[in-house]
């Protein structure tokens, strides 16, 4: 491996291309340090430190915005809101006849559909910039205000929206810049950058609070975990598929045999992200209420207590629903993708199934059967954290250097990342980065 990153810094286009990267990262981790003015940095720290659902759903938001949520910059929502819209149209397009058919169309129908999600992500930017400080005041205590004299009718909370906004927007500038001029997925590039960018502090916390040892197991933990990552995202069903012979004038066309990949897990990071917004939800709404005094803080306080994470039943929810989360989500990748028609079109056939119902009820039993394994082993990864904070005797997402869903985009990311390489070097005849 260490050959290869050579060739690749020695052939000037590729190592342009990872010096662009290098260099957009850079200024995507200088701009996460530009702070909102007016941040009150003694109320942000009060509502990072609670293991409420607001703590829970503040780390979500601070791991996809590659820590900019503690620093409450300019960046301080990264490119979520993208990541959001990209979800809602993967789940609308199904069911909405004209984005269905506009995702057919090729390049230029998926250019119209990201055009789309670019126009629905400065709202729901908007939107989250006013949810995000509205959530932090509520996980602060005594409710105090994040920004003094925030408002949505002043100049203060206009001017704190729009920059926040435009924050976003020109994050996701520089991932699309990335894709295009870089090396790999620009969204995931930026995000990977943000979580190893933190892995340092969390190495230096684990050591003062747990010692050498301490820091030495969870290190061996997480290479385990890794390494399970790994064999499981690249994992695959391979169903064979063979194409007909054509014959035209005097030549034969097809006959070939090939396979249709099925991946083992298809849903990727998303269950968890689904699973954990649902579960930190009740809490968020019932922190809102807490601040009268009487049942009614009671109540709110009780539900809070009951859907945190030193409840003992978030664990075992957050499981199930990780597990139910990737059924659905990976039918609904199935059914986007229609590889049935796919292979009627191009006159293929899978040997012993008939074509049409058949072809189909057979790719969806497969499907489902090796989803249970993805799903078991996203459910796995997502309760990792309660595991080692129960040996540990900690709570939260903070007993390990870095959380599960975050280990997930690593792992995804620098695979993608080694592909691409590896694909630029076997074009030029050298040995790549995987064999």
């Amino acid at each position: 491996m260490v050959q290869a990153v050579r060739n690749a810094f020695s052939l000037p286009d590729l190592r342009r291309k990872l010096l662009i990267t290098l260099g957009i990262l850079i200024i995507y981790r200088l701009a996460s340090h530009v702070p909102v003015p007016g941040v009150d940095t003694e109320v942000l720290k009060s509502a990072l430190g609670g293991e409420s659902g607001v703590g829970q759903l503040v780390n979500i938001l601070d791991l996809l915005s590659g820590g900019a949520v503690s620093n409450f910059s300019v960046m301080a929502m990264g490119v979520y809101p993208y990541v959001t819209a990209s979800i809602i149209f993967t789940l609308l397009t199904p069911i909405i006849p004209q984005l269905e058919a506009l995702s057919q169309e090729g390049e230029a129908g998926r250019n119209k559909l990201n055009q789309y999600q670019y126009y629905l992500t400065i709202p729901l930017a908007a939107l989250q910039a006013i949810g995000q400080i509205r959530i932090l005041e509520s996980g602060a205590q005594g409710g105090q205000p994040i920004i003094q004299g925030f408002g949505l009718t002043n100049l203060t909370g206009i001017t704190t929206i729009v920059t926040m906004t435009a924050g976003t927007m020109f994050a996701i500038w520089l991932g699309e810049l990335i894709t295009e001029e870089g090396v790999g997925n620009g969204l995931s590039v930026i995000i990977f950058g943000g979580i190893v960018s933190r892995m340092p502090s969390n190495v230096r916390t684990t050591y003062d609070q747990d010692g050498f040892v301490g820091l030495v197991i969870l290190l061996a933990i997480m290479i385990v975990t890794l390494f399970v990552i790994v064999v499981v995202q690249e994992g695959q069903r391979r169903i064979p598929v063979q194409y007909g012979k054509r014959v035209r004038g005097r030549k034969i066309y097809g006959g070939q045999a090939t396979h249709i990949p099925l991946r083992v897990n298809t849903a990727g990071m998303i269950p968890l992200i689904f699973a954990q917004s649902i579960l930190t939800f009740p809490s968020i709404v019932a922190s809102f209420f807490a601040n009268p005094a009487g049942e009614q803080k009671n109540l709110a306080n009780h539900i809070s207590n009951l859907f945190g994470m030193q409840s003992n039943w978030y664990w075992p929810m957050y499981f199930l629903m990780v597990v139910a989360f990737t059924y659905f989500y990976t039918d609904v990748m199935v059914q986007q993708q229609n590889l049935p028609e796919s292979l009627r079109k191009q006159g293929g056939f899978i040997p012993g199934i008939r074509p049409g119902k058949r072809t189909a009820d057979y790719i969806n039993g497969v499907m489902r059967r090796i989803t249970l394994v993805g799903a078991l082993f996203l459910g796995g990864v997502a309760v990792l954290p309660g595991v080692v904070g129960i040996i540990r005797g900690t709570s939260g997402s903070s007993t390990m250097l870095i959380g599960s869903t975050g280990l997930l985009i690593v792992v995804g990311v620098v695979i993608d990342t080694m592909r691409q390489l590896e694909a630029q070097l076997l074009m030029r005849h050298y040995e790549g980065f995987i064999k």
